[in-house]
């Protein structure tokens, strides 16, 4: 596989009982690139987020055909931990989901569970994990205190924090910015651009101009099939398909 392939969806078909959500999926991510994943609501775009780090295994009866491959490795592979698997690939939810504890506690929570006792250790990695996440200034006073204080915004970027901290490889990002503010947007967004130097990231949005603005490759789904993947300029001014250039333009969806 090419070095600069980070992760690769080959004929991936997802099922919910009989229900076929996702046709033949072929799709690959590029090291330290942007990813967006457009198209109309149920077209498959968070059920294949959700396949890249096996987060559908917790839906009953829900299965999958076809392969994911992380750096070669199936991840669907009966020995793959699914554990350590979502330590390489962090996820960022639709909405702000902080725990019910310090902003300190939130962001050290992963490292806890994945073993982390060293205290200084723990420190270091809380504080490069919110500046990596452009929160650290505006918290630094606050850190002891419940991050449920915080406002939308920040605390989407401590949960951006939070996934950052047990260092993945891949970073998922399901709407981050859907409940959030004009402002509070731009800033994931110029979050996003800089993430990408270390990370490659794949997010799915509603928002074409968010897309446009954040992503170096666009993926078009609609209806549990990949219609059309490109660079993001490309998808944008001329797309090679009429259903693309349909949706861009709204004319449906």
């Amino acid at each position: 596989m090419d070095s600069s392939i980070k992760m690769a969806v080959n004929d991936l078909d997802f099922f919910y009982a009989d229900f076929q959500a996702l046709h033949r999926i072929l799709l690959k991510f590029t090291s330290n690139q942007v990813t967006a994943l457009i198209g109309p609501s149920g077209c498959g775009k968070s059920t294949l987020l959700r396949c890249l780090n096996r987060m559908n295994d917790l839906i009953p009866y829900s299965r999958v055909k076809g392969q994911v491959l992380l750096e070669g490795r199936n991840i669907y592979d009966p020995n793959v931990d699914v554990v350590t698997l979502r330590r390489h690939i962090g996820m960022v939810f639709q909405k702000p989901n902080p725990f019910p504890k310090s902003v300190f506690e939130n962001v050290a929570y992963g490292l806890r569970v994945n073993g982390m006792r060293d205290r200084s250790m723990i420190t270091e990695r809380v504080e490069k994990s919110l500046k990596q996440a452009a929160l650290w200034e505006e918290v630094k006073d606050r850190i002891h205190e419940s991050a449920l204080g915080l406002s939308g915004g920040q605390q989407q970027r401590l949960c951006i924090a939070r996934a950052l901290a047990v260092e993945p490889e891949i970073v998922l990002m399901d709407e981050p910015c859907s409940a959030l503010d004009p402002i509070a947007t731009q800033k994931i967004e110029e979050l996003i651009h800089q993430l990408k130097e270390k990370y490659t990231i794949v997010i799915v949005t509603h928002n074409m101009q968010q897309a446009a603005r954040v992503s170096d490759v666009t993926a078009f789904f609609y209806l549990g099939k990949l219609i059309e993947v490109d660079e993001t300029k490309k998808i944008f001014t001329r797309p090679s398909l009429k259903e693309t250039s349909d949706y861009i333009t709204g004319r449906f969806g």
